[in-house]
């Protein structure tokens, strides 16, 4: 159950889902809702561009709320129609205005806001390979979790702003298991949902895992959990549980080590549940003594189309507090606002 909340636009979230407002496909006619966004920001929402700006993320000008009531306030589709009618009626560039107005995690909200979807995840999943740190649940989320389209797209995106395949870097950057892991979601291959149940498929798949406990059977984990879709791996991983007495994932952590193990258990998470690993990550970004925010922002931004309501309803379910309500205690400073109403509302 949802309640209305005092937040930055105290929402009422529809139990089928939040519905962003409806803006036309082509530059719109004066006095239409996009030039009523424009107008907001000429006449005082952001600074120009050209004019020396004090230094500090408070600088002078900016109407930050403006900036985050319109931005978080619709989808990813309607922010690029909002930035090329900008770009129309200013001559300038929207992007670059508020990077020029804005600093720290409000900015980066911003960015990840007014970007493409593949823009944004191609550059985190650069980042993330890139990274010398355990980054491995990033690449996973990415690889996995994205539809094969948006796969497709972002990791055209990628060759094209890195000139690199995203696969070179992998080949680059891991090896062994990890390696043949990420080369395998990134191709994007993993069967389609069938309403037809293979029985024999199951057993089989249970029985080659079983038996993949030596050295050099690896491929048949990274093959099975990576060609399979999630509705057949879930029955797998049932009838594993039954014919073993313990969950696969107990198999995981004492067949693989290392950074090849923490990807395999988040792709486990991930077909198990996709909601609810999204919740985890959400709880362990918020309980470090400073906050993930760059966690926060890419799943906030990444899932608010598709299943955040799940994954609110998930989040209270297993730690017995709402996400809303979480960020409001977590999180400080000027993007506590824009984070809050991507959240959208509370949950009773």
């Amino acid at each position: 159950m949802e309640a209305q909340v005092s937040g930055p636009r105290g929402h009422k979230e529809a139990q089928k889902g939040w519905k962003f407002p409806t803006v036309g496909c082509c530059f719109p006619p004066q006095g239409s809702q996009l030039h009523h966004v424009c107008d907001r920001w000429e006449n005082g929402a952001l600074p120009d561009p050209g004019d020396p700006q004090p230094p500090g993320p408070c600088q002078k000008g900016v109407d930050r709320t403006a900036i985050v009531d319109v931005l978080t306030n619709r989808s990813r589709e309607q922010r690029q129609l909002i930035s090329r009618a900008f770009q129309e009626r200013t001559r300038q560039d929207l992007l670059q205005s508020l990077q020029a107005a804005l600093s720290g995690n409000l900015e980066r909200i911003v960015v990840a806001l007014l970007r493409p979807a593949a823009h944004f995840d191609a550059q985190e999943l650069r980042t993330a390979l890139k990274d010398s740190g355990s980054t491995e649940d990033v690449v996973v989320e990415i690889l996995a979790t994205r539809t094969p389209l948006q796969l497709q797209e972002c990791l055209a995106v990628y060759k094209h702003d890195f000139q690199v395949e995203a696969e070179e870097d992998i080949k680059s950057e891991t090896s062994g298991t990890l390696q043949k892991l990420f080369l395998a979601l990134a191709k994007g291959g993993r069967e389609s949902y069938s309403e037809v149940i293979d029985y024999n498929l199951t057993e089989q798949d249970v029985q080659a895992l079983k038996q993949a406990e030596g050295p050099g059977t690896e491929g048949t984990w990274v093959l099975i959990l990576t060609q399979r879709n999630p509705e057949h791996l879930v029955r797998v991983f049932d009838q594993y549980q039954r014919c073993t007495g313990h969950e696969l994932e107990h198999t995981v952590r004492n067949r693989f080590h290392g950074d090849a193990q923490i990807a395999l258990l988040s792709l486990a998470s991930v077909i198990r549940n996709t909601a609810l690993y999204f919740a985890d990550k959400l709880h362990q970004a918020l309980q470090e003594t400073e906050p993930n925010y760059q966690v926060l922002i890419r799943i906030l931004i990444s899932r608010s189309e598709t299943d955040l309501l799940s994954i609110r309803a998930e989040f209270k379910k297993k730690f017995g507090k709402s996400l809303y309500s979480s960020l409001q205690d977590a999180v400080k400073g000027d993007c506590r606002p824009a984070l809050l109403t991507l959240c959208r509302a509370e949950d009773l």
